[in-house]
């Protein structure tokens, strides 16, 4: 496969790498972009791949509790303006609370506010507002108490990234710390056993190629695969991160400190995973002229 400088390119700002390096990567791997991240990885010259967690596209996240049942909603728009817009944040609460009636995105979908579904509303807006949104995705959680957080809120119960935390026990105010913690560490799952087993296998993988590449023996090798794999684990389960308020305790230590175990969290970005198209400036105006 043809290695393109457009490809290079997309390399080095995922990873930092350097451009003869993504080069080699990208020749090596055959132009496979996620295995070129890898092998960059093994060769200890990747800094972060952090391109798949890239917030591209606007809109807000809702968030909304009743009982023991917590909803998020995320609600796309092709511009920022558009989130700061109060008809636009009366339509995103009245699908948040609608959330907490259904089970699942197509049922929200078809659930109705005032007589009208909610695809219908979303759609009707298009129209008036005058840009395309979409109603992108839905996630719950449940527990004897949950609790809701929202940072960089635009109003009440909306913003940038929504977090909702489900405990088993009553909250004493521990929630609201762990919801802001989620909110900052960004944590892949609950536990180790919640953890999707190809990210496990992928990054045992690298672990695996990065210690041999050290030339020690196997067996402290597998010492070395082991402690990584550990500490990798605690990195980025929720219960096995260092809790952002005391640094002292795992989260799942604070939590019990308080006389409750957390079950469940959600954390919704806006946009995250979207990947938005950027153009020049400049081209665009040029674009725009030619009609």
């Amino acid at each position: 496969m043809a290695i393109t400088a457009a490809m290079v390119k997309d390399l080095r700002d995922t990873t930092g790498a350097g451009m003869m390096d993504a080069k080699k990567a990208l020749t090596e791997t055959d132009g496979d972009m996620e295995a070129a991240v890898d092998w960059l990885r093994t060769k200890g010259l990747a800094k972060a791949a952090k391109k798949s967690g890239r917030t591209a596209a606007e809109g807000l996240v809702a968030v909304a509790v009743k009982g023991g049942r917590g909803v998020a909603v995320e609600v796309n728009s092709e511009t920022d303006f558009v989130g700061k817009n109060a008809d636009f944040q009366k339509m995103v609460g009245s699908i948040a609370n609608a959330a907490l009636g259904a089970g699942d995105l197509d049922a929200l979908k078809a659930t109705e506010v005032n007589g009208k579904a909610v695809e219908t509303i979303v759609t009707d807006a298009i129209a008036v507002i005058g840009e395309n949104m979409a109603l992108r995705r839905m996630a719950a959680v449940e527990g004897d108490s949950v609790v809701a957080y929202v940072h960089n809120a635009a109003t009440d119960g909306m913003g940038k990234i929504g977090v909702l935390v489900a405990l088993k026990g009553s909250d004493n105010g521990i929630g609201k710390q762990i919801a802001m913690h989620v909110a900052a560490a960004n944590p892949a799952s609950l536990s180790e056993k919640d953890l999707d087993p190809s990210v496990v296998e992928r990054e045992k993988s690298v672990l695996t190629e990065q210690a041999r590449e050290s030339g020690k023996p196997e067996a402290v090798i597998e010492k070395m695969i082991e402690g990584r794999m550990k500490k990798f684990m605690a990195e980025v389960t929720l219960l096995g991160q260092q809790f952002v308020i005391n640094p002292d305790v795992t989260v799942a230590e604070a939590a019990k400190e308080a006389g409750v175990e957390v079950v469940g969290f959600v954390r919704m970005e806006v946009g995250e995973g979207i990947e938005k198209k950027v153009e020049d400036f400049a081209a665009e105006v040029a674009k725009a002229a030619r009609g």
